[in-house]
């Protein structure tokens, strides 16, 4: 019997699996943890709309708080999760309190990854959460000189964003072009590309070694070649890892996030969504795989919820296609699949020049991902390919 389940993280997965447990029939007890005093918010428009348009933190929340209300569902914001105990079923929190479960669901997504040094220098940002995203905001406005570390899609956005407000800006990647390990070499070109057309000072293929500073705030950024990148204002967006520390000693299968069996399972009573969950995707052939996209946090959480409560009938496997998407410089561009670096690219409709384009993404012969560049029509016939044979596309795009 379910009678008291136990949602830890109040994102857009916890939040999503808490209403749909609602709208499922669930009318148990209810909690949902959370360790941030706001209420659950959305974690995308933070890098774009929250630092460019003005957008109070408000804006940003996925509900409004009657619709909190009518979830019936006890809150525990600001409150942080310390341990699991599988045999007494028990989530203990940062206030010494333990929450017995029934049912437990982990949803606690990822924690920015930080450098050896500089962090605690004044002018050192991470962009993770709201109040993050607030501190940088006031930061900005003083007009600073920027550098951004990380030309991942968190990066290079925010990059653009501080650039579209006329800032001076410097972004510093390891690897030859932006977006590189996330799109490949050929499409990262392009947007290194329009990252120049608007301005945008690119250091890439360069190690950072350490920070500048004078009494107490940061004054550049030192590089393996003896150069420095100067700056009043540095963000470290070297990405993130699964916000997994709180549950050492807790017994449940642990790397790269949750691991989980494709039910998104970690263990008898305890599941797993969003940011945080390792699963073997079937699509894959049961590779592991984690998601760090905002679409793929709810529909994970849903999927989590009809199989917690299909009980012994089992449930289904979960097999997303992944999907994201980001927007740099009025830009957007999408992803479908996976795009890994490695995969060899082909422009199969539009034109790279005009910026309006979609690129497929074959290994073995097989399509496996896709991208549209102000192309979302485009990119959803290429959608309807995935996992077939190249040639397939080929004969699409060819008009036969």
């Amino acid at each position: 019997m379910l009678n008291r389940i136990v949602v830890v993280g109040a994102a857009a997965a916890g939040l999503t699996a808490v209403e749909t447990l609602r709208t499922k029939g669930y009318e148990g007890g209810l909690t949902l943890v959370g360790d941030e005093h706001h209420p659950p918010y959305d974690r995308p428009p933070l890098s774009k709309e929250l630092l460019s348009e003005g957008w109070e933190p408000r804006s940003t929340w996925l509900r409004k708080a009657d619709a909190l209300a009518a979830v019936d569902a006890d809150l525990r914001l600001g409150c942080r999760a310390t341990g699991l105990d599988q045999a007494a079923r028990t989530v203990t929190l940062s206030t010494g309190e333990r929450l017995p479960y029934d049912a437990a669901i982990i949803a606690t997504g990822l924690r920015p990854r930080r450098l050896p040094y500089g962090d605690g220098l004044r002018g050192v940002h991470v962009l993770r959460s709201l109040d993050d995203a607030v501190r940088l905001r006031e930061a900005l406005a003083a007009e600073p000189k920027v550098a951004v570390i990380g030309a991942g899609f968190l990066g290079a956005e925010i990059a653009a964003t501080a650039r579209g407000a006329g800032l001076d800006v410097t972004l510093i990647d390891t690897n030859a072009q932006p977006l590189a390990r996330q799109v490949g070499a050929e499409i990262g070109g392009l947007v290194a590309g329009l990252h120049r057309d608007h301005g945008v000072r690119l250091v890439l293929g360069a190690e950072v070694v350490g920070m500048a500073q004078d009494d107490g705030s940061v004054r550049g950024v030192l590089l393996a070649d003896g150069t420095t990148v100067d700056a009043d204002l540095v963000v470290v967006a070297i990405g993130s890892v699964p916000a997994v520390d709180w549950l050492a000693g807790s017994g449940l299968p642990l790397g790269d996030g949750v691991l989980c069996d494709t039910y998104c399972r970690a263990a008898p009573g305890v599941w797993a969504a969003g940011d945080v969950a390792n699963w073997p995707h079937p699509i894959v052939a049961g590779a592991r795989v984690r998601l760090e996209q905002r679409t793929n946090a709810a529909q994970q959480a849903m999927a989590v919820v009809a199989n917690l409560l299909a009980g012994d009938a089992g449930g289904q496997p979960y097999a997303p296609v992944p999907f994201g998407w980001t927007h740099q410089f009025g830009e957007k561009i999408q992803t479908i699949g996976w795009c890994p670096p490695d995969a060899r690219t082909e422009i199969v409709s539009g034109s790279t020049a005009d910026r309006e384009f979609v690129a497929a993404y074959h290994r073995d012969g097989v399509l496996v991902g896709g991208l549209g560049w102000n192309s979302a029509r485009g990119l959803r016939q290429c959608r309807l390919l995935l996992g077939r044979p190249s040639t397939e596309l080929a004969a699409m795009t060819a008009g036969v």
